[in-house]
């Protein structure tokens, strides 16, 4: 049985030799909306949620910019070629823009 310790530098290894750079671009984006949400939830928690509007339209726009973030990461990622017959990855990378923008038109709205 292998222990965690001896897990995570083997991860860490296969991480930074065999992940493409675009992926790992997108994985950081994915972690910087992670670390968003968790500190808005943490503050929701800590402060109050005084304009409930704008702390939930904050916190589900980082729920679904990481959702996108996700779908984006399976679209670009090589080994998954065969699962996006026909669709580039400036495809996938277009596709991911419009969606923002949708997204993010309707948290402004719903912001008030």
């Amino acid at each position: 049985m292998t222990s965690i310790a001896s897990v995570i530098p083997k991860l860490y290894q296969e991480y930074t030799t065999k992940t493409p750079k675009k992926l790992k671009i997108i994985d950081a984006y994915l972690l910087y909306v992670f670390l968003t949400a968790v500190i808005q939830f943490v503050y929701c928690c800590l402060v109050g949620t005084f304009p409930f509007n704008s702390f939930l339209s904050g916190f589900i726009s980082t729920v679904s910019c990481f959702v996108l973030g996700v779908c984006l990461r399976l679209q670009v990622n090589p080994e998954n070629k065969t699962e996006f017959l026909g669709l580039s990855a400036e495809r996938g990378f277009a596709d991911f823009i419009f969606a923002h923008l949708v997204l993010h038109i309707v948290v402004v709205n719903f912001i008030g």
